[in-house]
This record gives structure tokens, C-alpha cells and sequence, in this order.
């Protein structure tokens, strides 16, 4: 259980940075403030669907309610 609990903790790390960093430049961290996300199977296609973690905005503020 030692290797698990490891990498849960780097991982979870890793989130926490992620968030911090889209908190300072203000853009949502699902997105990246395109406030649209584009699925990797679906990039042929061209679909794009609203993100749902900020409804589409990008703006971290909003990611955060």
C-alpha cells in the first residue's frame, strides 16, 4: 500500500499546482481559459463542447462556484 499511497500523494500534488498556477493567471484549470473542451477522439471531427467546469467562460472565478 506504501506505492499506492505514493502515488496518490504525487498526483494529488501535482492537481494542487495546476490549480494554483490557472488561479494566478486566472483561467480555469479544466480548460485552460479556451473555455471549450476538445475530447481526443473526437479531434477529427472538429467538435468542441462548452466546459463544464467554468460554463464556458474560462475565467477561474467561475470554475471556482
Amino acid at each position: 500500500m506504501g506505492l499506492f499511497n505514493s502515488i496518490s500523494e504525487w498526483s494529488q500534488g501535482r492537481y494542487e499546482k495546476k490549480v494554483a498556477r490557472a488561479k494566478e493567471q486566472g483561467k480555469c484549470p479544466d480548460c485552460n481559459g479556451r473555455g471549450v473542451e476538445i475530447l481526443p477522439y473526437e479531434h477529427f471531427y472538429g467538435s468542441a463542447y462548452q466546459c463544464p467546469g467554468c460554463n464556458g467562460s474560462g475565467q477561474f472565478s467561475d470554475w471556482m462556484e
